[in-house]
């Protein structure tokens, strides 16, 4: 199962809250209270998001935060690669030097292309995709052949 990691999570969050009033500065407190997260953890998360340029800070009795780019400008890849690191599903998919096997492994290019597409899937999905009103989600199948077309 692939699974992001709380702080992945809680920064999807915390854009999302932010992305409904991109142009407004927002204080760390602020977020917190509106989000529920503990105000640590999202001081932790928007310090990385400022270091991954997603979010810009500013100091002073009317700092904050506020968003780098236009929320359909910052694609989920991009929020993912800022907290897990680079999108890959096997070790193999960031680097053939990790994995003992890669000289003799014949599935090495089938989790390459997996991985890419996964990546772009990730990459075409922005946080105002994100913050769109939606009606009930329903659970998607995607079948393992259809990652070859």
């Amino acid at each position: 199962m692939l699974r992001l990691g709380k702080l992945t999570d809680y920064a999807t969050v915390i854009l999302s809250y932010m992305a409904r009033e991109p142009l407004a500065v927002h204080a760390a407190h602020e977020i917190a209270d509106e989000t529920g997260i503990a105000l640590t953890t999202v001081s932790k998360i928007l310090k990385l998001l400022s270091k991954a340029k997603l979010v810009s800070s500013t100091r002073g009795a009317r700092g904050g935060y506020i968003l780098a780019n236009p929320p359909d400008k910052i694609s989920v890849a991009t929020i993912i690669s800022a907290l897990e690191g680079p999108i890959s599903l096997t070790e193999c998919s960031i680097s053939q030097q990790s994995c003992e096997q890669a000289s003799g492994c014949e599935i090495r290019g089938v989790w390459g292309l997996i991985n890419q597409k996964i990546f772009l899937t990730l990459d075409s999905i922005t946080l105002a995709d994100l913050i769109m009103p939606t009606q009930q989600a329903e659970e998607i199948y995607v079948p393992v052949a259809s990652l070859y077309r």
